[in-house]
């Protein structure tokens, strides 16, 4: 999610596509903040593992 995120960012960037620069910032968030809580050991999901 923080890699298709990151790619929407710089294509909105260059592109000047806005809404592509909002979706890419609004996906890196949200994977930062599920990359933190996993890292942590709480269960995101209802899941504490993704296989």
């Amino acid at each position: 999610m923080i890699i298709l995120g990151i790619i929407l960012l710089l294509i909105g960037y260059f592109t000047g596509l806005s809404i592509l620069y909002t979706i890419g910032g609004i996906l890196v968030v949200v994977g930062i903040v599920l990359w933190i809580l996993g890292a942590v050991g709480r269960p995101v999901g209802g899941r504490k593992v993704w296989f």
